[in-house]
């Protein structure tokens, strides 16, 4: 993984300047977030991978309807360096620069239960304080947390959960 990461790296880069360059990453997290999804499909992965694929077909197979010419040139781009497995790994680093650059921190709110709406948005207000930046949260249940929440935000996690604080009593009366 860590492998495809580094490969993918520059890519995503080139991508995310192109988008900027025309003013349309919005556009370009659609289109590659389509392309990431055909790319990761069993069959399209075994036709992509085939020697013998025309770099064209392959493009073609990938580029939504009406796509930029920026885009279908940087899909042909990977064809022709055989990068096309690439895709989902190119489309996460795509976004996670995109929300850099959008000022965006992405959390993943993992709870035992479903959340109310106002617990949510103290979740978020408090995120926000804390980054102080603009809030995006996905929220999860994990009927195994047994209660409260854990709070992925990037490079922090928050486990608040009583299965996080059960382990973590159990490793003190361990010592």
């Amino acid at each position: 993984m860590t492998q495809a990461l580094t490969l993918a790296r520059p890519y995503a880069r080139a991508a995310f300047a192109l988008s900027r360059e025309s003013g349309r990453t919005a556009a370009w997290s659609q289109a590659l977030a389509f392309a990431a999804r055909v790319a990761a499909d069993p069959q399209a992965q075994a036709l992509l991978g085939h020697p013998l694929i025309n770099p064209v077909d392959a493009v073609g197979l990938l580029a939504m309807d009406g796509a930029e010419d920026s885009f279908t040139r940087f899909l042909g781009l990977l064809a022709d360096n055989r990068r096309l497995a690439l895709l989902p790994e190119i489309t996460g680093l795509f976004e996670e620069l995109r929300a850099d650059a959008e000022r965006i921190v992405k959390a993943k709110v993992t709870a035992a239960s479903e959340l109310p709406a106002a617990e949510l948005d103290a979740i978020k207000a408090a995120l926000v304080k804390r980054f102080g930046r603009d809030v995006e949260i996905e929220t999860a249940v994990d009927s195994s947390l047994i209660g409260g929440a854990v709070i992925d935000a990037g490079e922090v996690v928050i486990d608040g959960s009583l299965k996080g604080k059960l382990a973590r009593l159990q490793s003190t009366l361990a010592q």
